[in-house]
């Protein structure tokens, strides 16, 4: 019995090892990645080429409504994180775990800008970890505020629009700041999953999304359920 015990902690220790040296690869790697992407281009030079976009809209631009819903619906702990939110990873982490799968990834509005700065939309673990170490790249480098802004400026709306601005003049004719509580709520929807939820292709699906983006800011204080009733076509 004895011997048994000490095979099975002997096993036990064999198996924690191998995953410490597997995390040990895995972070070395990913942090290769996101060094080999700054050297192919600097963050600031990165910055610069998204704001020099003729669509680019500065936050002063955009309803409070619209940079609500999308806080709301993205990433709830936005002001509070530091580029990761550890709640959210771990919970991703067990779903991903119990499905077998990498269909959760927990990316806060930090990482999903790093992402799309940097790397490809392909999920593996290493893109993750280098996605992460951007995301403290950008969070030492600039505020909450202009963190936001990029952001929105840069996700994809489906139909060929990139950034808020290009998306409001294409599905909806008009600049951001004309942008009426229902459809501030309708576009913070729909760069979850923009083949999905486009307006022209799934308009349907669009307008359910629309109204779980509405859930979440009635969930997360950021109006009221009598509020949230007014929010309407």
């Amino acid at each position: 019995m004895r011997t048994l015990r000490k095979t099975i902690v002997r096993l036990l220790l064999l198996v924690i090892a191998a995953a410490v040296m597997a995390g040990c690869v895995l972070i070395g790697r990913g942090y290769q990645m996101y060094q080999a992407a700054l050297t192919q281009q600097s963050l600031e030079s990165k910055v610069e080429e998204i704001q020099s976009d003729p669509g680019y809209t500065e936050l002063s631009g955009l309803p409070e409504m619209y940079l609500n819903a999308v806080v709301a619906v993205e990433d709830h702990r936005f002001e509070q994180h530091f580029g990761i939110d550890l709640i959210a990873i771990g919970r991703a982490a067990w779903n991903n775990l119990t499905t077998w799968s990498l269909r959760e990834g927990g990316s806060t509005i930090t990482q999903q800008l790093a992402k799309n700065m940097y790397f490809t939309q392909e999920k593996s673990f290493i893109r993750k970890v280098a996605e992460m170490f951007m995301a403290f790249r950008l969070e030492r480098a600039y505020t909450k505020e202009e963190i936001l802004e990029l952001y929105v400026n840069s996700i994809y709306f489906g139909d060929g629009y990139y950034g808020i601005g290009d998306a409001c003049e294409g599905y909806l004719s008009e600049s951001p700041i004309e942008m009426t509580d229902y459809e501030c709520t309708l576009m913070a929807g729909i760069p979850n999953a923009p083949s999905v939820y486009s307006l022209t292709e799934n308009p349907a699906l669009a307008e359910q999304r629309q109204k779980y983006v509405v859930k979440q800011m009635v969930k997360y204080d950021y109006i009221t359920e009598d509020q949230a009733k007014t929010i309407t076509k």
